[in-house]
């Protein structure tokens, strides 16, 4: 009988955020596969755990796999987490889980810990659906099609972002999708957690500044509102009535692309004809 892969969440920052199954299973199993064994060291050595591990990163998970499914087939169990969370989610693992459920060996969930869910739970934006995104691309052009696509999805969207592209981020976030409501989860769970709601706009001015930005980010944004790519008069109404308050067309144009969730260009294309 081959053995069985069990893959195991593992706490974002707080040793105490482990379940009992949790331990009991990497107690149990032969191997440990990991993205640190330096990092899941420190974990299995607070709880007393002395299970040997192995290196599973994301470059060498194609022929370091190879490995543990092998050890799989011998019959050995093996449990693979990643540095923080739930191994998979925009870490390294579907590989494996794929190549081992192809050869019939048993996968099975341990859940625990996710930075996704967590964000969502504390956000106060729409948790009922919503649109894991994880990391948008590195680079600007990329990064705002990427954002384009996602301009009129009504559900709350969740992204994952690292400390160095934030602010950027957050800049082309406003841009495209307006200046929607967010809430940045920094360092969830650690010493210097950070939970910040706000919009767009006021996320990215509480960072500009900083020195510096550490720990990885999750990101919840509100979905686009109801008024989608066909709403053409209800934006152009708004717009007239703006600018009948007195507000210059790119003041109007911006305040119609914050209350409809919608991105500055588009709405510049209902109301003024352009693009």
């Amino acid at each position: 009988m081959p053995g069985r892969l069990y893959v195991v969440a593992t706490p974002l920052g707080n040793l105490e955020d482990i379940t009992l199954r949790a331990l009991r299973i990497l107690r149990e199993v032969h191997l440990v596969a990991c993205e640190d064994t330096r990092h899941t060291g420190t974990l299995l050595r607070s709880h007393g755990i002395t299970t040997r591990t192995t290196s599973y990163f994301e470059h060498n998970e194609r022929w370091k796999g190879e490995r543990i499914l092998a050890e799989l087939r011998q019959g050995r169990d093996v449990a693979l987490v990643s540095d923080a969370g739930t191994p998979g989610i925009s870490d390294p693992g579907f590989r494996l889980v794929r190549d081992a459920r192809a050869t019939g060996i048993p996968v099975i969930p341990v859940p625990g810990p996710s930075a996704v869910v967590a964000a969502l739970s504390v956000s106060g934006l729409p948790t009922d659906r919503f649109l894991f995104v994880g990391f948008l691309p590195a680079r600007s052009g990329p990064r705002r099609r990427a954002l384009e696509a996602l301009a009129y999805v009504r559900e709350t969207l969740v992204f994952y972002e690292s400390p160095v592209r934030i602010v950027p981020a957050l800049e082309e976030m406003e841009a495209v999708l307006g200046d929607r409501e967010a809430f940045l989860c920094r360092e969830a769970t650690k010493v210097h957690e950070e939970y910040r709601p706000g919009r767009l706009s006021a996320l990215r001015t509480s960072l500009v500044d900083r020195d510096t930005i550490r720990g990885e980010i999750a990101l919840v944004v509100a979905g686009a509102s109801a008024v989608g790519p066909t709403g053409d008069e209800s934006a152009a109404a708004l717009y007239r009535r703006l600018v009948a308050d007195g507000r210059t067309r790119r003041e109007a144009v911006k305040e119609v692309a914050r209350q409809l969730g919608l991105p500055a260009r588009e709405v510049y294309r209902k109301v003024l004809g352009e693009g």
